[in-house]
């Protein structure tokens, strides 16, 4: 039965038959990490076993893979009140060499609303040991009390959920005194990174320069090459060359603010970071960024699309160079849904873009801009040194729309159409009386 598109996986030889590895599984000689490639299928097929597949049905609907149960005697858990319908796929054992036509007979619409389901029952009933034993004693007392018993609907059908988590803990306004720590995340273009953190190390704010070598091939400069600067510099280096190692909660980052800031932002001057700061202060919830971007939905194809042109509204800043607290680099690393940030290190695109995503799921709120940029192109750059030129790279990010909110089971991006400016900004006043003097290109 085996094909390109199902992959079997069993237990790994090992030389020590005694000492076999808990997290990999194989087929053939290559291995995979498990249960982390549960999250790259579709369909999980859940057999009878010795423990009638309760780790392995555990498995696949933690991973947000739909199950296909294969047993004659098999006895759903909460089958009673749950129904797994609209979950699962459930066959009998002789149905064993029909299930690739039975899976591809399965439209895409039902595929994505049985992975909403199954999400739905995991996070609801299974997800802890808590949530079990919760709706252990839900069914008891529906047993007990019938007359007050929950209905078929209020448990199968997901309630609309507004994703709002906010971080209610985080201080109204940050104190100015501890500043931000400027992020950097680089891996060759060492004379810019120079360049870059000479810039913005004039920024009154800043409190530390944490540089994250993304190059496993090569070596950082020695130190006594580096920019001599009065902020402490302190250089990471990183194991794989991954887009999320920018937001990676790093013990250095001993701030509250954090500043993401690629290795070419040499535009921004030191009045638009610190401004951008003290925005972020009023708003530490929100990412308070600079070139705004923004989504909208193609009614023809059926799927969202990135825009990069000016426009009146915008959903996202990017991270290019963007403030953000930095409880969401936890968020980002341990909390983020489904596959995302696995498929973002594969594509090296869209980091920015599930950093906006997490955030406003969180907050429900949506990111700040601050000042008129609306670009980081560089004027000296040529068109071919520019990814996002790249026609492919503006279709891959509307995939990654697309994706991340079939992820998601919701759009939990917000669009606004406003922008923070300084208070006197372009107001007729003498120079000298104005805080943020530099600020106004686009």
């Amino acid at each position: 039965m085996e094909s390109e598109s199902i992959l079997v996986l069993d237990r790994c030889q090992s030389v020590n038959e005694d000492v076999l590895p808990m997290n990999k599984l194989c087929h053939g000689l290559h291995e995979f990490q498990y249960p982390q490639i549960l999250q790259e299928a579709t369909f999980c097929i859940i057999v009878r076993g010795a423990r009638l597949g309760q780790t392995a049905l555990s498995d696949a609907m933690k991973a947000g893979c739909i199950p296909v149960v294969l047993s004659d005697t098999y006895v759903m858990p909460f089958s009673d009140v749950l129904d797994w319908k609209r979950a699962a796929v459930i066959l009998n054992e002789e149905d064993l060499d029909q299930i690739p036509s039975i899976l591809t007979s399965i439209s895409p619409a039902g595929i994505s609303s049985m992975r909403k389901q199954v999400k739905f029952f995991w996070n609801h009933y299974f997800s802890s040991i808590t949530a079990i034993t919760m709706t252990t004693l839900k069914v008891i007392n529906d047993r007990v009390f019938p007359y007050a018993a929950t209905t078929y609907d209020e448990w199968n059908i997901p309630q609309p959920d507004p994703g709002v988590t906010s971080p209610l803990f985080l201080p109204l306004i940050p104190p100015r005194s501890q500043g931000f720590t400027a992020v950097i995340l680089t891996y060759d273009r060492v004379d810019s990174l120079f360049k870059v953190i000479m810039e913005i190390s004039q920024t009154p704010s800043l409190s530390k320069v944490l540089v994250v070598w993304n190059n496993q091939q090569k070596m950082p400069p020695p130190a006594a090459e580096w920019p001599k600067i009065n902020k402490p510099l302190k250089v990471v280096q990183t194991k794989e060359n991954k887009l999320s190692n920018r937001f990676y909660p790093y013990d250095e980052i001993e701030t509250e603010a954090v500043l993401a800031i690629d290795d070419d932002i040499i535009m921004l001057t030191p009045d638009e970071l610190e401004f951008g700061f003290e925005v972020w202060r009023e708003f530490p919830d929100r990412l308070v960024g600079y070139p705004g971007r923004l989504h909208l939905y193609d009614e023809e194809t059926g799927k969202w699309k990135y825009e990069s042109e000016w426009t009146n509204d915008l959903s996202m800043v990017l991270t290019g160079a963007a403030f953000y607290h930095k409880y969401f680099s936890h968020l980002y690393t341990n909390s983020m849904p489904g596959n995302i940030k696995n498929w973002v290190d594969e594509h090296m695109n869209c980091e920015d873009i599930a950093m906006n995503f997490i955030v406003s799921n969180y907050t429900g709120k949506a990111p700040i801009k601050v000042t008129p940029r609306k670009k980081f192109k560089c004027p000296e750059c040529t068109g071919e040194q520019i990814i996002s030129a790249d026609q492919s790279h503006m279709v891959e990010r509307s995939e990654c729309i697309t994706r991340f909110a079939d992820i998601y089971g919701r759009m939990p991006l917000q669009t606004v159409e406003f922008r923070a400016d300084p208070v006197l900004y372009k107001d007729p006043f003498p120079e000298e009386l104005k805080r943020f003097r530099d600020v106004g290109s686009l």
